[in-house]
């Protein structure tokens, strides 16, 4: 395959080979052979990635419900929303993913679902996409059996504007939980419409889904 550059933002970014260099549990790590503008191409090394959900999870006095979670690459515990990955294969849905992990992680159900942002979380080198819910209408569930990491966490809950001055204090600083602590911030002045759990999402990934389940028929 190879692009035009009729001018600025036009060009297509064609693909010429691809090889595999690692699939893990999580991700895979591949290198694309891009055609760039101007005929010649380049080596892009991406990331796959499940991708996955997060959850600002608001009770009626409007407290955050928050993990303190172990994470192994920076060594210590860090505060943030409860999230998981879409892991669990084409028939479990975003949202779903989100309610599954909202018990999982802190024995929560909530009756009103609404998308606050989408996010790619770092698209220089991963396909990596979440997607952010809000979660209102709370109530408790039977407490899930929780191993490893999440054997070790504790649930917090913040009220909204104690967690925005805890973002700008540098006390929360997984990107996820800023994007969605600012995100219901915004929300609540009433600056944005939030979309149903139904709207579009163009980058959720898919190529690492596609890849494990081509494995798994082999």
């Amino acid at each position: 395959m190879t692009g035009t550059s009729d001018g600025a933002g036009t060009h297509d970014f064609g693909v010429r080979g691809s090889r595999l260099v690692y699939e893990g549990a999580i991700l895979a790590l591949r290198v694309d052979e891009v055609v760039m503008p101007g005929g010649r191409t380049a080596e892009r090394e991406v990331v796959e990635h499940f991708g996955a959900v997060a959850v600002v999870a608001r009770d009626a006095q409007g407290r955050i419900a928050m993990v303190r979670q172990y994470r192994h690459p920076i060594g210590h515990r860090l505060l943030e929303l409860p999230a998981g990955l879409l892991d669990q294969g084409g028939a479990e849905t975003a949202v779903d993913a989100a309610r599954r992990e909202l018990a999982e992680e802190t024995d929560l159900a909530a009756d009103r679902w609404r998308v606050l942002v989408d996010l790619d979380l770092s698209p220089g080198f991963t396909d990596e996409a979440l997607r952010l819910y809000l979660a209102e209408g709370l109530h408790t569930l039977t407490a899930a059996e929780r191993t490893d990491e999440e054997a070790d966490m504790s649930i917090e809950w913040i009220a909204t504007d104690e967690a925005v001055r805890k973002v700008f204090a540098g006390d929360i600083v997984n990107a996820t939980s800023v994007a969605g602590i600012l995100a219901v911030a915004a929300a609540d002045r009433g600056e944005v419409t939030l979309r149903p759990v139904e709207a579009p999402w163009r980058d959720e990934p898919s190529a690492f889904r596609a890849r494990r389940e081509r494995g798994a028929h082999q």
